[in-house]
């Protein structure tokens, strides 16, 4: 499903896309923005409708379709392409750095390709400046604080050295804080936040560690050394894999938490009056349900399933009576 805050970006950058590319042909439009053909055809026909004021002849886009190719005969003034925004700008500049700073790129065999880096982080860096600020669009902060930019500098040196790592770790989904000793693979970004890829002694596994979470990091004398049967995770499709043991959240959201759509994953989104969304949201771990939810307050309704509602109910209630039984302080 094409959601409104996706797909307006994509018509605000499809004309001047177009113009660049006289008689594409719509499946190759289409891949490059990541949607099905279809939802390009929806995207072309709801753009044939857009313009100027006036809206008459010589005011609206004019498109011009011979077979399965499209070109813009008029663009209506909608011809210069989208500038970036500050949380995009940023979010290029971190990604590049951090390819810079990965071992072997900088003065390995990939050395060419880093001066090709270096350059298109000086552009971006020169675009910058004329960065516009997000708006309403909810995205992530790109900025590492200190004990973040602490742990991806041992990380590195850890990577480089080949050396194992000891950390403190805190696990969302669990509300848990644990010590873990693990054989490093990669660093990586995934969906905007960094990650470290390692083998999780604790766990026997390889483990996903999002390097704002790491609390303390330590470069260990032993090498590193990762079963040969330890495979880098598949991250194409993004981090979330859904398994059919999964809870199904039906949710209603009132307006100022339809951030949710777009933040996490879900399968059903409804628009309902007063600007309130009805979704249906997968979830391995009731417990973080819970939590995220309680944060949401009065802006969520969970209409399914029963058992989520009431351990919300009860998790509330007890918050409540912790409450009152606190000390008032003058």
């Amino acid at each position: 499903m094409s959601s409104s805050q996706d797909r307006l970006p994509r018509l605000l950058a499809l004309v001047p896309y177009l113009i660049a590319r006289p008689g594409i042909r719509v499946d190759e439009a289409a891949a490059d923005f990541g949607v099905p053909a279809r939802q390009l055809r929806k995207d072309l026909e709801l753009l044939w409708m857009c313009g100027l004021p006036g809206y008459g002849p010589g005011d609206l886009i004019d498109l011009s379709f011979e077979g399965d190719t499209v070109s813009v005969s008029f663009d209506a003034g909608m011809s210069r392409p989208l500038r970036l925004t500050g949380t995009e700008a940023s979010a290029l500049l971190v990604a590049l750095r951090a390819l810079l700073d990965a071992p072997g790129v900088a003065d390995g065999p990939g050395a060419a390709d880093a001066d090709a880096v270096r350059r298109a982080v000086a552009k971006i860096e020169a675009a910058a400046g004329q960065a516009r600020p997000a708006g309403v669009a909810v995205g992530l902060g790109v900025r590492e604080g200190e004990t973040t930019a602490r742990s991806r500098r041992v990380v590195q040196g850890a990577l480089t050295d080949g050396r194992a790592l000891r950390m403190t770790y805190y696990t969302a989904s669990k509300d848990q804080v644990t010590e873990r000793t693990v054989d490093p693979m990669r660093l990586l970004i995934v969906e905007g936040r960094s990650y470290l890829e390692a083998w999780c002694r604790r766990a026997e596994a390889v483990r996903l560690f999002r390097l704002d979470r790491i609390d303390d990091v330590t470069e260990l004398a032993e090498p590193a050394a990762p079963p040969p049967y330890a495979e880098q995770t598949d991250t194409t499709a993004g981090l979330f894999r859904e398994r059919p043991d999964h809870e199904v959240a039906q949710l209603v959201l009132a307006p100022d938490a339809r951030w949710i759509s777009e933040y996490y994953p879900v399968e059903r989104v409804t628009e309902l009056d007063d600007g309130r969304l009805r979704i249906r949201m997968r979830y391995a771990d009731h417990s973080w349900m819970v939590r995220l939810l309680l944060g949401l307050g009065g802006d969520v309704v969970v209409e399914q399933p029963r058992s989520l509602a009431a351990g919300l109910r009860e998790r509330a209630r007890r918050a409540l009576e912790r409450a009152g039984q606190l000390a008032v302080t003058p």
